[in-house]
């Protein structure tokens, strides 16, 4: 698989600081890569080394395989990491116009860019008109009229409504239908799961995941349980091999993590058996969430 970017032991420290802690990684072609993390987990830092506004400690990465040149690599990218910024009397189109004077582009397609996210009709109307989710999608077609193998964006959807959201996302999946590659730094985990093939996870700065994200949900499930009898209930499912971890939610139900292929039938039979009668039964896949969750939890211990 072609190699977009290699990274290799980044580290960005602000005094005492490790801001981005030793992350080596590759992002190949025609993937959607999340970059998730909490606030302040080192994703704008990291992002901002790579598209060179930021200088790394140490480490280093390489855009592209055959690519040396750090301003000739940026010509193939197109990436938005702060909030949009184009001249509020302007219309749509003329900014667009005025980035790609800017850029040196020739002959950018500026209707296909619009039409692309939805603008096509508000071409000629001002920025300083436009709502936030229409602004963020203006930035979106600047930060593709160079048709970049790469798009950049670092959280894309804050502050938007869901509605906003939605259409982001839907414009996002677009462009990586087109075949363009996407790295997308994100601390929303809906986000990043309804988006993104790979996820790289970071905590205070080190990278703790880097892999798909199916690879990262993939488990047994859990099943969720109750009966009138509780304390027996979980009694009985510690005993069982095919158990984990056995807890109490919040709804009094009991959730015992499966480590091996448990099906419902059985365990309804095996408490049956034991004169247990359940009243609830269900099982569950651990979202994307669940496993951050425990992820981030675990190296927190560590």
């Amino acid at each position: 698989m072609e190699k977009i970017l290699s990274v290799h032991q980044l580290t960005k420290k602000y005094g005492k600081l490790n801001a981005v802690n030793q992350l080596t990684f590759d992002i190949e072609k025609g993937h959607v890569y999340g970059l998730l993390g909490p606030n302040g987990s080192g994703k704008s830092t990291t992002l901002g080394m790579l598209l060179n506004v930021v200088n790394p400690t140490s480490g280093n990465f390489k855009w592209f395989e055959n690519q040396s040149d750090i301003t000739d690599a940026l010509k193939q990218i197109g990436a938005i990491i702060e909030s949009p910024n184009f001249y509020p009397a302007m219309s749509a189109l003329d900014n667009l116009k005025l980035v790609a004077k800017i850029k040196e582009l020739a002959s950018p397609d500026y209707e296909a860019k619009l039409r692309l996210v939805d603008l096509w009709d508000r071409k000629d109307e001002a920025f300083k008109n436009f709502s936030l989710g229409m602004k963020q999608r203006l930035a979106i077609a600047s930060a593709l009229l160079n048709n970049p193998q790469i798009l950049i964006l670092d959280e894309p959807t804050n502050g938007l409504d869901p509605k906003g959201i939605r259409q982001i996302r839907d414009i996002i999946l677009k462009i990586a239908q087109s075949g363009t590659t996407i790295l997308l730094a994100s601390h929303l985990l809906d986000e990043v799961e309804k988006i993104c093939t790979h996820v790289i996870v970071l905590q205070q700065g080190k990278m703790i995941y880097n892999g798909k994200v199916e690879e990262m949900k993939a488990s047994f499930g859990f099943l969720e349980l109750a009966a009138n009898n509780q304390e027996e209930l979980i009694e009985m499912l510690k005993e069982l091999p095919q158990v984990e971890e056995v807890n109490q939610t919040e709804y009094k139900y009991v959730k015992a993590i499966l480590n091996a292929d448990l099906p419902p039938e059985k365990i309804n039979k095996i408490c049956f058996e034991k004169g247990i009668v359940l009243t609830h039964l269900m099982w569950k896949k651990e979202t994307l969430e669940d496993n951050f969750l425990a992820l981030t939890k675990s190296n927190i211990h560590a």
